[in-house]
């Protein structure tokens, strides 16, 4: 029986957990609530993996995606090959820490494991739809590695890999250490993406809001229209009134102190 279909991943974890409190008995939670929110306070770790080398598959990856509610610039996927036998602690989800932490994080990350960062275009989200265009980068990461998987882990509830050697996670990047990794090495790679871009792009705050929703990106659509890495096929862009007229240009800041 596989180790990690169905109830696999919910024994493995069941037993980490008991060993857990078994040692440490004046901190085991006594409510389902309690129990979760001490779950939710551990940091990923390596009990897929270790379960999957077990079983004699050596490379195992671990896959994230970031960018995909973004309205302007790349999605991204970050694949990680975690080694066994060292690690790099403060690891957490993309979502936990600050930039600045990401940032740290990054280098230490990249150097301690195999990676790849593939990315699908504004372009290709456009033209090949989001799932499709999320299958590509996925793919683009996964080529990247230079070594064939033989198991790779997914975040959510949706294989975009196929193969039959993928296993999905639900919260996979705040429970297992492979697609932590991922998370972060494909977050800074795309966050270093926008922050570039923004330069290019003056008044949309790419810097700051990567491309995502915001208030500030809004208003600079209204005004200013979309820029060449916005997703142009995308509803939101249904309502904006530049549709059909000359784009305006941003205001330039050194004109107002002359003008």
């Amino acid at each position: 029986m596989p180790l990690l279909g169905g109830g696999g991943v919910r024994a493995v974890e069941g037993r980490a957990r008991m060993a857990w409190f078994g040692r440490f008995p004046s901190m085991a939670p006594t409510t389902a609530p309690q129990l979760r929110k001490a779950i939710k306070r551990r940091p990923p770790s390596l009990t897929v993996e270790k379960a999957l080398w077990a079983q004699g598959k050596e490379v195992v990856v671990g896959v994230d995606e970031v960018g995909r509610g973004a309205w302007a610039g790349p999605l991204s996927v970050g694949a990680a090959v975690v080694p066994p036998d060292r690690r790099v602690y403060k690891v957490r989800d993309s979502k936990m820490p600050t930039e600045p932490e990401r940032e740290a994080l990054y280098d230490r990350i990249a150097e301690w494991c195999t990676w790849s960062v593939g990315h699908a275009s504004q372009q290709e989200c456009d033209e090949l739809g989001m799932s499709a265009a999320q299958k590509l980068a996925a793919r683009r990461a996964i080529d990247g590695l230079g070594v064939q998987p033989d198991q790779v882990l997914i975040d959510g509830n949706w294989d975009f890999i196929g193969g039959g050697n993928t296993q999905r996670i639900v919260k996979g990047d705040a429970r297992c250490l492979s697609i932590a990794a991922a998370s972060i090495l494909a977050k800074v790679t795309r966050d270093r993406i926008m922050r570039a871009e923004a330069v290019n792009h003056p008044g949309y705050d790419f810097e700051r809001n990567k491309g995502y929703p915001c208030p500030r990106h809004k208003v600079a659509l209204a005004g200013y229209g979309p820029t060449a890495i916005h997703r142009r096929s995308w509803v939101f862009m249904d309502h904006i009134p530049w549709t059909g007229c000359p784009r305006l240009l941003p205001p330039d800041p050194q004109q107002s102190l002359f003008g």
